[in-house]
């Protein structure tokens, strides 16, 4: 079992998870961050310290999808190990629908 990050996290990218995981699985893109799920160790401390719900486990049905979008990502972006500020839309963003569709960019992020 891994966790996977959902679209939930698009246009809002809290990193309180990446404070947490203690093997550094987590890598940012441009919008979003995902989890590599080769890498992740399924101890589950980041999901509850998103503030928004945006990480769950894979056995959760509505992971199916997003496992590939953190397997494929994971692989492109670079790995983040460090919280950051989240984007400046977060607020305005946390609660939007169809974020994958509307927004999602597959530019990679700073990293650390």
């Amino acid at each position: 079992m891994t966790f996977v990050v959902t679209d939930i996290c698009i246009m809002c990218k809290y990193t309180d998870c990446v404070e947490v995981c203690p093997v550094d699985c987590f890598y940012e893109g441009e919008n979003m961050l995902v989890i590599h799920p080769d890498e992740c160790i399924d101890c589950g401390v980041c999901e509850p310290e998103c503030p928004i719900e945006a990480i769950i486990p894979d056995t959760d049905p509505a992971a199916a999808q997003w496992l590939e979008v953190n397997r494929k990502y994971s692989e492109q972006w670079p790995v983040i190990t460090r919280q950051k500020d989240p984007l400046a839309t977060a607020e305005e963003f946390k609660d939007k629908k169809n974020k994958y569709e509307d927004y999602f960019s597959p530019n990679e992020g700073e990293g650390d």
